[in-house]
């Protein structure tokens, strides 16, 4: 019997026109509001993808085991704004050169991953990849895969950069502080 965690992401966007993205980036507050401040962007979730547990909880991925990573899954109208923008984005939001850390959070949940839907967004990715690899010094370490199952993570943390005061507005260019 196969396990439905390590099968593809079949979920598809709210609303007409919208397509899905999924990045981890380290620690999934800053990114997901770097991506809802994005106009084009019509919904962030942010959550649990590429392992083989079903249903895991914060307290599961962090205490590690599950193979799953911190993510963020966008919700975008490719009509407003280009996957070659978010991927921009994500290159922006952290260091593609730290093996399983982002500053000071440390552990496979916060790799840096690019999950694609579609082999157009691969196609990029993978361009987009090689492009920064010739501006990096260092190997970029972050992993290209399909997007697996995503697992919404906890109401707590879902926009919570925003629930602390932070601005989600478009086009905002206020420093992003993480807290926790």
């Amino acid at each position: 019997m196969s396990n439905p965690a390590a099968g593809p992401d079949t979920d598809s966007p709210a609303g007409d026109g919208l397509e899905l993205a999924q990045f981890g980036a380290g620690c999934f507050w800053s990114v997901e509001l770097a991506y809802q401040r994005l106009p084009g962007v019509a919904r962030t979730e942010v959550g649990y993808s590429q392992g083989h547990v079903d249903a895991p909880t914060y307290r599961d991925v962090c205490g590690g085991g599950t193979g799953h990573s911190e993510v963020v899954r966008v919700h975008y109208d490719p009509k407003e704004i280009p996957y070659a923008v978010l991927l921009d984005v994500f290159w922006a939001k952290h260091n593609p050169t730290t093996l399983n850390r982002q500053g000071n959070d440390v552990g496979t949940q916060y790799r840096s991953g690019i999950y694609y839907y579609m082999a157009e967004q691969e196609t990029q990715a993978r361009e987009s990849l090689a492009q920064k690899q010739r501006e990096w010094k260092e190997e970029i370490v972050t992993e290209l895969l399909p997007a697996r199952k995503f697992y919404p993570a906890e109401d707590y943390h879902q926009q919570y950069l925003e629930k602390g005061g932070q601005s989600a507005k478009k086009r905002c260019s206020d420093p992003i502080r993480c807290y926790g």
